[in-house]
């Protein structure tokens, strides 16, 4: 086995069939990881999504957005039987071991060449142990070890004035402004709220901004957001609801759904966040707890966080 760093393998592989991913991010919660990897290959690389979910039963699930790939998987090994076309490539093993996280990847040719050279160039992985080199009609295997990081999801909502203002472009720029301090900035979903709310601006939405973070980073992280909204906001009733992991509780989802389909109580919000852990912060107000709340319920099905019901 070669233990080999992103720099170790870019000077090493020049050659015009390694092509590198741009970056690997690993979020842990329990027995659970998130891999999220950015592909140099769009839409080509859904033959990946398609082949991880086919061939190793510790992927959980797999989609593609653009040329990012996300991965849920459990801590656990996988035996892969691989095939040409049927099973060509998959994970074979998961594991958490102290502060890093490390993924065996294994693929025949071009698939085993992505399991080791191609992802260990990647931005955020601290080596790769090569045990095969694949390309040809050859098996590559590689471990891929990354920093554990923590998910975040932060749910905002009740920035702007019927004047003036916009929740969804705020929030993105706060995003990206974090990104900048250290902080990995993965996703903004807007999430359609009831239409008919009486106290809406005008399209009645909240935002979700999903964060990767090193493990205990989550206070500092939501601290400096309700400075920048502090500064930034125009409205009296600003808040946002914070969600720790991956998963997304069963309550929190009904929740959500519910706050799509009806009028919700600031009451009714602050008793659901209380019996599922989830922190409520106002920055200028309370009102906008109830569409914060909401937004994490759904931030992880964006078809449902967009669809509007009359």
């Amino acid at each position: 086995m070669e233990i080999l760093t992103p720099r170790d393998l870019k000077h090493k592989f020049q050659d015009p069939w390694v092509a590198p991913y741009q970056k690997i991010l690993t979020m842990v919660d329990g027995d659970m990881v998130e891999i999220v990897e950015y592909h140099p290959c769009i839409s080509g690389s859904q033959w990946m999504i398609y082949q991880y979910q086919r061939s190793s039963d510790i992927v959980l699930k797999a989609r593609r957005d653009g040329n990012k790939h996300t991965f849920l998987v459990k801590v656990g090994k996988s035996d892969l039987n691989l095939k040409p076309s049927l099973h060509a490539a998959g994970i074979e093993e998961v594991s958490v071991e102290g502060d890093e996280v490390k993924v065996i990847h294994a693929g025949l040719a071009g698939a085993g060449v992505g399991a080791a050279m191609c992802r260990g160039m990647a931005e955020g992985v601290k080596r790769v142990e090569l045990r095969d080199v694949g390309g040809g009609s050859k098996v590559g295997r590689a471990t891929v070890v990354t920093p554990r990081l923590q998910k975040v999801v932060i749910g905002i909502d009740d920035t702007d004035t019927k004047e003036e203002g916009a929740t969804w472009t705020l929030a993105h720029n706060l995003g990206s402004e974090l990104s900048k301090r250290g902080y990995y900035y993965l996703d903004h979903i807007t999430v359609q709220l009831y239409p008919h709310n009486p106290n809406k601006t005008q399209n009645c939405v909240a935002i979700a901004l999903v964060f990767a973070v090193k493990p205990g980073e989550k206070d500092k992280l939501v601290n400096e957001l309700v400075e920048l909204l502090k500064k930034d906001t125009l409205s009296d009733k600003t808040a946002i609801a914070v969600l720790e992991g991956i998963k997304v509780p069963k309550k929190l989802r009904s929740y959500a759904e519910a706050a799509k389909k009806s009028m919700i109580t600031v009451e009714e919000a602050e008793k659901v966040a209380e019996s599922e852990g989830v922190e409520l912060v106002e920055v200028t107000g309370n009102q906008g707890k109830i569409g914060a709340l909401a937004a994490l319920g759904v931030y992880n099905d964006i078809q449902e966080a967009v669809k509007v019901y009359y």
